[in-house]
């Protein structure tokens, strides 16, 4: 898209980070599309964020490779068992499926290729209302992440040395229920069924149903009916 302003997107091949990258495209960003092979259980996601990619016409996809298996004490990276079947509805705890500073490193890497290729904006799918616990799904951190952004890049220091704020973090799910996810999804026309949440697929690469993602998922479309 010739003249648009660029933005690189977090892109999982869940859904919802399929809803923001349709979404920022909507409003006009050139979309560069990151997406992680990190060393998780459900690595079937990153099929699914190539064909989200490009069904939904990112400018490009990349896919960066980091190994957070080597620090382990997440049960998507290390031999620990999803857990299933919890009460999401009243879970508050930070569960096992959380990984240590996981979007922290994803927004970190997210930064350094939007000062790579001009871009000032960020998106991400983090969610603060339908979540599982995570503490880097809620606004304080993303508040923080987009100030040390504006901090501690050249673009960030030049930019304010012109009186200006560099880099935005999008977040347009952020205070969304998953039904109100699912809805927007339709709206933009994303092919919903093509994503995939599910932190321990079956080894043909299909949802397990039972763990917290597959349930907030599953109640988010039964939400929007």
């Amino acid at each position: 898209m010739s003249g648009a302003r660029r933005a690189v997107v977090l892109l999982s091949g869940g859904m919802d980070s399929a809803v923001v990258l349709a979404h920022l495209s909507a409003e006009g960003f050139e979309c560069h599309a990151l997406s992680f092979d990190y060393g998780q259980r459900h690595r079937v996601e990153l099929i699914r964020a190539a064909e989200v990619a490009l069904q939904l016409r990112a400018a490009s996809h990349r896919t960066a490779l980091i190994d957070l298996r080597a620090f382990g004490a997440s049960a998507l990276t290390a031999d620990i068992a999803v857990p299933k079947d919890r009460d999401v509805e009243h879970a508050h705890d930070i569960p096992i499926t959380y990984v240590p500073a996981r979007n922290t490193i994803f927004l970190a890497h997210a930064l350094a290729m939007a000062e790579s290729i001009g871009a000032r904006d960020i998106g991400i799918g983090v969610n603060a209302i339908d979540y599982s616990g995570y503490p880097d799904c809620r606004p304080e951190f993303i508040e923080a992440f987009e100030r040390m952004a504006n901090l501690a890049t050249r673009a960030g220091t030049e930019a304010t040395e012109r009186g200006e704020r560099w880099m935005r973090v999008h977040t347009p799910l952020l205070m969304l229920s998953k039904a109100d996810i699912v809805r927007r999804g339709r709206v933009l026309g994303i092919d919903l069924s093509r994503t995939i949440s599910c932190y321990d697929p079956t080894p043909a690469g299909d949802a397990c149903g039972h763990c917290d993602a597959c349930q907030l998922r599953e109640r988010g479309f039964r939400d929007a009916g």
